[in-house]
Parts: C-alpha cells; structure tokens; sequence
C-alpha cells in the first residue's frame, strides 16, 4: 500500500529533522552521545542509530533549513527535553 503525502512527512520528516540535531549536537556542540540523548530524550541507541545513518537517512542540503535546525538544537542543548517537541515541530 502507497503512503500518502501526510503519511510520508509524518513518518520521514521527524526523524531526518532528529538526526540533524543529533549529528549538531556531536558535531557543533561537542556533546557526549550521553548528553545528547539526554537532552533529547532519547535512548543511547536511538542516538547511536542516528549517528551511523540507520534513522533518518534523508540529508538535509538546504543552508537556511540547516542553520534553524542548528538554532534549535542549542536551544534543546540550554533547556533540555522539554522544547525537543517543540524544536522539532517549530516554523518559523
């Protein structure tokens, strides 16, 4: 069975847009894998998954949608799980 259009960005989006901050928070922030799935509230494996491309294999190439991916993550980084649905539903 086909997916529709809302069933694809439900189901693919999300989790591109969560490996993004993932791979910012190792990358950008220089945090542990334990402090990011900490802050994300996610398993280690989840992150570890994310970090070795099994999740969200999508690539982002879009500078603007990078740098607010970027914004959001430091914002997760300084006030914890609370905003990580938030940060990930955000547009601005």
């Amino acid at each position: 069975m086909n997916q529709t259009l809302s069933e694809y960005i439900i189901w693919q989006i999300p989790p591109v847009i969560r490996g993004e901050i993932v791979k910012k928070h190792d990358n950008v922030f220089n945090l542990i894998q334990k402090e990011a799935f900490e802050k994300l509230g996610v398993t280690s494996a989840v992150v570890s998954q994310y970090l070795s491309g099994k999740r969200g294999k999508m690539e982002i190439i879009d500078e603007e949608i990078l740098e607010e991916i970027k914004r959001s993550t430091k914002r997760i980084i300084e006030e914890g799980e609370k905003v990580v649905v938030q940060e990930t539903c955000s547009y601005r």
